[in-house]
């Protein structure tokens, strides 16, 4: 039995292939692909149901392998070679660029070859207005940093951190005892013992603003265990609150870059989520940062701190002298 992620490439390769081999033996294109004879004709009796829209005679794909050859009379446009639109590739970049990083991949050079191309192929096809890339506190890892975590989780050496907490909106120092190196939903992970907050920790790579490795050996007490991520990094607490959000279109990168439970499409590109939150400061944060593309529908009281919060703010503002 031959599964639809194994078929798929194969249909779209079969049709280029066949036309640059006319009259080829369906033994030699079975063998070719790797399959029986058998599957190759079911194959061939897809592509037949496959075609253009509109779908009738003369938009489908015309074959001839009545007998013990395969010859394509109609391609329906399929010699074309498949084409990346920008959406696409970037979306290919963005999960190369999370390979290379990931820990313990072994050929690095492999998958920095594959990036060097689709970066040149977002290149050609990006349209303006798109950004590519992983800029930002949320998101680029500083120089450095990467080379020094693996050191030291490599070498079993602690590790002085400064570290930013999103939730607290604050920079801390801190002393950590390496465990380990994960990868998660696209993002780098040190799981590490926290001497300041004595417990286990989980420090994104892209919110370590300095590290330095110290000399001393990483001694994680012995009642730190690894964190189970067989679930997800994030689980809902009994104890959350919840926000339903209307986003704007150009807000719609929240319910992609943080857990949400629910999404629900609206017209003209808007989405409704809801979101589970600790901190009512840090929600009221990240609310104000979308610069009115996002509206509270629930709950009243966290509408009521954004509402408060924007009109201190222009209060502020209107007292600032002029330039």
């Amino acid at each position: 039995m031959t599964s639809a992620t194994q078929r798929l490439p194969r249909l779209l390769a079969l049709v280029p292939y066949l036309l640059s081999r006319p009259g080829i033996p369906i033994a030699d294109a079975a063998a070719d692909f790797g399959v029986t004879e058998q599957q190759l004709r079911k194959d061939l009796e897809l592509l037949w149901m496959c075609g253009l829209p509109g779908y009738g005679p003369g938009d489908l794909i015309d074959l001839s392998f009545e007998s013990d050859s395969i010859t394509v009379t109609y391609d329906a446009g399929m010699r074309r070679p498949l084409r990346l639109t920008a959406s696409e590739a970037t979306a290919l970049l963005v999960a190369l660029r999370a390979l290379a990083d990931t820990p313990g991949i072994a050929d690095t050079d492999a998958v920095q070859r594959a990036l060097a191309k689709v970066e040149n192929a977002v290149g050609q096809a990006r349209p303006a207005g798109v950004v590519v890339g992983l800029e930002g506190r949320e998101g680029a890892v500083r120089p450095g940093v990467r080379s020094a975590v693996q050191d030291a989780t490599t070498r079993r050496r602690a590790l002085r951190i400064r570290y930013y907490t999103a939730s607290r909106d604050e920079i801390s120092e801190r002393t950590v005892d390496p465990m380990r190196l994960l990868l998660i939903d696209g993002r780098s992970y040190l799981e590490a013992w926290c001497r300041s907050a004595t417990g286990v920790r989980m420090f994104r790579l892209d919110r370590i603003d300095d590290v330095a490795v110290l000399a001393e050996a990483a001694q994680p007490p012995s009642e730190a265990e690894p964190t189970d991520v067989s679930e997800g990094l994030f689980r809902p607490a009994p104890d959350q609150l919840v926000a339903e959000v209307e986003l704007e279109p150009d807000a719609r990168w929240v319910a992609e870059y943080y857990p949400v439970d629910e999404l629900v499409e609206l017209p003209q590109g808007r989405a409704r989520v809801r979101m589970r939150y600790s901190d009512r400061s840090w929600m009221t944060r990240l609310l104000l940062g979308l610069g009115g593309q996002a509206r509270v529908l629930s709950p009243d009281e966290l509408a009521c701190d954004v509402r408060q919060r924007a009109e201190d703010a222009l209060t502020r503002a209107r007292h600032l002298p002029s330039t």
